[in-house]
């Protein structure tokens, strides 16, 4: 009897873990789908001209399409932007995050952090919401779209993934390292800034880099407020374009739909990377 109860145990353990497998490749597929087919039509498409020169004219692509030759030009107006932005919002969210998260793991029974933990998560789920939210702060008040207004979208957008992530490092530490800095005559800001975050530095810059890798390829906040540039430019207070910009704008244009892949294998292999650091780093944190 105890030798049935066993096999009967030992078979539900086996269809269950192939039911989970076949799930799992199933899951899978069409990631993989998606991503050999951006690889095989976007690869032939990388080159030193595809990342330092502007976006073609409809009227240049349709002409060398006529002619059977590549279209010309790249991304690098998208590149530029999209650096531009990001790095200002980048300037901004992670000090601004780092401290909101630092306070919030410091008061876990504040009624206050509560409120500001609970509108942390529900801040993540709303890209289209934020960017409608900054057109109506900064575009409407600058009469005009602009780097700053993109920017401004992907700090709030970044501010919750740094603000979350540094207060789950920080709960996850060890009380003793608090204990003894205060133990050893330290202010409470004194020993999270020389103790705590330092330990802490490693699952911090990991939400950093997930946060940067969630936003860069936002595409609905930055038509409501960088909205996009043929050409390439630096100016902060102009429209400016970005990698996701110009992948909605090549799908809209029969004759630069081609440049989609190119654009689209570049954006993917910058989120793979860092994805992968992310991933590295914390697996070193760890250890």
């Amino acid at each position: 009897m105890t030798n049935q109860k066993t096999k009967r145990r030992l078979a539900k353990d086996k269809a269950m873990m192939w039911t989970v497998c076949v799930l799992a490749i199933l899951t899978a597929l069409p990631l993989f789908a998606i991503l050999a087919e951006v690889l095989v039509r976007g690869f032939d498409q990388l080159s030193w001209s595809f990342f330092t020169e502007p976006t073609p004219s409809a009227y240049k692509a349709m002409k060398a399409i006529e002619n059977g030759l590549p279209i010309p030009g790249g991304i690098a107006n998208g590149i530029v932007g999209t650096m531009i932005m990001l790095g200002m919002a980048a300037a901004a969210a992670i000090p601004t995050g780092i401290m909101c998260g630092a306070w919030l793991a410091e008061n876990q029974r504040n009624r206050f952090a509560q409120v500001v933990s609970y509108l942390t998560d529900l801040l993540q789920g709303t890209p289209s919401v934020i960017g409608i939210v900054t057109y109506i702060w900064v575009v409407v008040p600058m009469k005009g779209y602009s780097a700053i207004a993109g920017s401004v979208a992907l700090f709030i957008m970044m501010l919750p993934l740094i603000i979350r992530s540094t207060e789950e490092t920080l709960k996850i530490l060890p009380v003793s390292l608090k204990e003894s800095a205060l133990a050893l005559g330290a202010g409470r800001a004194r020993a999270m800034l020389k103790v705590q975050l330092p330990a802490a530095l490693g699952g911090i810059f990991t939400g950093v880099l997930l946060a940067t890798s969630r936003v860069i390829g936002e595409t609905a906040p930055l038509m409501f407020t960088a909205l996009g540039c043929s050409f390439m430019r630096y100016e902060i207070d102009k429209p400016i374009s970005a990698v996701p910009l110009l992948i909605w704008e090549f799908f809209n244009d029969p004759n630069l739909q081609e440049l989609i892949w190119g654009a689209s294998l570049f954006l993917l292999l910058f989120v793979l990377t860092l994805n992968l650091t992310a991933k590295y780093i914390a697996k070193k944190w760890k250890q």
